[in-house]
């Protein structure tokens, strides 16, 4: 239960200014697949801990609330990016109104909702070694009136991206521009591309998406890009999830069943990926040739100049963006942008793309701790200055957990993986009577080498670049990696020894 003020309390509170304060056990900051995966592992696991969650939008389902532009769906399949307890009845990639619908699910049947504020952004976060607690303090977003919650621990689930705006690069010459330029991240609901002609800046998951849900729409759709991004083919739909469908098993072992088979050739690829690249891009541009046909120039348009893996390989539904290409609906260009002019792009090559409307999907603006800003004791948080424990906790921050889930692997996956240490974690402090954690380098990790969050020839995205600088740094041995590996972090994190002395308990 929150504490709550009296009425006369309420009544001076409001009459000096002042909001008045709920104190919670934890507060969670986000309401999408993290946060409600985090509220559902509380309730569950930790009955007798008060949480709130606190949302900025108007709902829950962060990514899947924010991004409204055509077609837009899952890249990771349903078995793995749904949680594991609740099993997926659909295809393996959906759509967001579907995985909304899936998470709404989750909150009604748990009774998630009576935990949820939504409408309140958070501007700022402090800790008190004096109180042993955290304050957070904003505004609705509907009302303007400030808001004060106190709690023991923070569980940051708001994700790592600015949902607020994405990333368009200052190219020249785009202020003469006479079209419209819009970014998938912030789509106007009342853009109608019927009979225009759209160029989409990007190869990504988010262009791959875009421009099959647009194609036949509009006069014609333009993928450009700058370089080429690895994609994989294959049915929306799941040979080994129907036929335990049709032999009528029951749903949480096909569930069960699927996700480790997935799982299990997640793994395989990965591995092949990194010991047999070559072989592995013949086999990805094997599978975009099979729908092209041998005429098409894959090598300049499909063929990336890095390794399989080094960035997110896209899923392609049933081949959709390949069809619209082959069937002249869609093109792509391989350029670089030299201008913008009054009707369009003109490349590097010399050519124009004229353009009603022009769509920047070329990503989004990474954020650390949701852009709020954080204090300890009355000093201003550095994080990039902190050492992450385990790629979850860091040091000198007390009584924090952030959710920063899988590259090569669904989200989810570490969001479940996360929820269990939590609630594991709160029930160890309670057995050693402590009320404070912070991880802690000890006398034999002094003087270790430290590395960068991502080592970038492992994983090297433009939005993780760019913001590198922004981010902890990990350590080159235990518990002080991040290491980004689904398939050892979901044996060692549940088995992960909280007394080593990594952990400083108060």
């Amino acid at each position: 239960m929150s504490t709550l003020a009296t009425p006369a309390a309420n009544a001076a509170q409001k009459a000096s200014g002042t909001p008045r304060t709920e104190h919670f056990n934890v507060l969670i900051v986000g309401a999408g697949i993290s946060g409600v995966g985090g509220a559902y592992h509380l309730a569950r696991q930790c009955p007798d801990k008060s949480f709130v969650v606190l949302e900025s939008q108007d709902g829950f389902g962060g990514t899947w609330r924010t991004h409204k532009y055509p077609g837009i769906r899952s890249d990771s399949d349903l078995y793995t990016f749904g949680y594991r307890f609740k099993p997926w009845m659909g295809k393996p990639i959906a759509t967001a109104e579907e995985i909304l619908s899936y998470m709404g699910e989750v909150i009604d049947e748990n009774g998630l909702a009576q935990h949820i504020r939504y409408r309140h952004s958070i501007e700022s976060v402090s800790w008190s070694s004096e109180d042993r607690m955290w304050t957070i303090e904003g505004a609705r977003n509907d009302t303007g009136e400030a808001f004060r919650f106190t709690a023991n621990f923070l569980w940051m689930c708001q994700g790592y991206y600015r949902h607020t705006e994405g990333y368009t690069p200052q190219w020249k010459g785009m202020d003469r521009y006479q079209g419209q330029l819009v970014h998938p991240q912030t789509w106007p609901e009342d853009l109608d591309l019927t009979g225009k002609r759209v160029v989409v800046i990007g190869s990504g998951a988010t262009a791959a998406t875009l421009v099959p849900a647009i194609a036949g729409k509009c006069a014609h759709v333009t993928m450009l890009q700058r370089s080429p991004t690895y994609f994989i083919t294959g049915r929306n739909a799941n040979e080994l999830a129907d036929q335990l469908r049709a032999l009528d098993i029951p749903s949480e072992w096909t569930h069960e069943i699927v996700r480790r088979k997935i799982l299990h050739d997640q793994a395989v690829f990965t591995r092949r990926c990194f010991e047999e690249p070559e072989t592995v891009r013949k086999e990805l541009l094997a599978g975009v040739r099979a729908f092209l046909g041998p005429d098409y120039d894959i090598e300049k348009h499909f063929t990336p100049k890095y390794l399989p893996w080094r960035q997110r390989v896209a899923f392609i539904p049933d081949g959709d963006l390949f069809k619209g290409i082959r069937d002249g609906l869609a093109s792509v260009v391989t350029d670089e942008i030299e201008t913008f002019t009054e009707k369009g792009i003109q490349l590097a090559s010399g050519d124009v793309l004229e353009a009603d409307v022009i769509v920047s999907a070329t990503g989004f603006n990474l954020n650390v701790l949701g852009d709020i800003a954080f204090s300890i004791d009355g000093k201003p948080l550095d994080f990039a200055q902190s050492t992450t424990w385990r790629g979850t906790m860091f040091t000198g921050i007390p009584n924090m957990c952030w959710v920063f889930g899988y590259f090569r692997a669904s989200w989810t996956l570490r969001a479940d993986l996360i929820g269990d240490f939590v609630c594991r974690l709160l029930k160890h402090m309670d057995d050693k009577h402590a009320s404070v954690v912070v991880p802690a380098l000890r006398p034999q990790d002094e003087g270790m080498k430290m590395q960068a969050w991502m080592d970038e020839e492992n994983f090297n995205p433009g939005y993780l670049m760019r913001g590198m600088h922004l981010l902890p740094k990990q350590g080159d041995r235990m518990p002080w990696r991040h290491t980004q590996d689904y398939w050892s972090e979901k044996d060692e994190l549940p088995a992960a020894d909280l007394d080593d002395g990594s952990l400083v308990y108060k």
